[in-house]
């Protein structure tokens, strides 16, 4: 597995605990320390270049919640944010960071890895529903309406 898809599951499951973290509590804790506190307790040890990418991930979508989720009930016809399961949504959370604000990744790259997460770890329909929505934002934004 490269090191960039492993890095993105790693944000994934930051991404979810923070997420049932933060909705149980009803408060948004510092997402640094929670994140401090996640390398920490690692099972295994993350190589650097790994844990680097993740944490530009995890912390840009953290830093962007507010504007990527107003993004993400824009384009999700008939879903609340609250209705989609956790896993969905934090891939999008992750995913949608990665196609406004890290040009350098291609969009379908983007894509595609977030469509594998959904297969992956979503249910058997997260791949097609992460890819639908993906898909409308490229869009949009190789329009310039984001």
């Amino acid at each position: 597995m490269g090191i960039r898809r492993r890095a993105r599951e790693l944000a994934l499951q930051f991404l979810y605990q923070y997420d049932a973290m933060t909705e149980s509590s009803g408060e948004s804790s510092c997402p640094e320390a929670e994140l401090s506190l996640f390398w920490e307790r690692s099972d295994t040890p993350v190589p650097e270049d790994m844990k680097e990418f993740s944490t530009v991930l995890i912390l840009g979508a953290c830093k962007n919640l507010t504007h990527i989720d107003d993004i993400i009930v824009r384009f999700s016809e008939h879903w609340r944010l609250s209705r989609m399961p956790k896993i969905d949504r934090n891939i999008l959370r992750l995913s949608i960071y990665e196609l406004i604000y890290l040009s350098s990744i291609p969009a379908a790259v983007t894509i595609n890895e977030a469509v594998e997460l959904g297969k992956r770890f979503g249910t058997e329909e997260s791949g097609s529903f992460i890819n639908g929505i993906l898909d409308k934002i490229r869009i949009a934004r190789d329009k310039g309406e984001l």
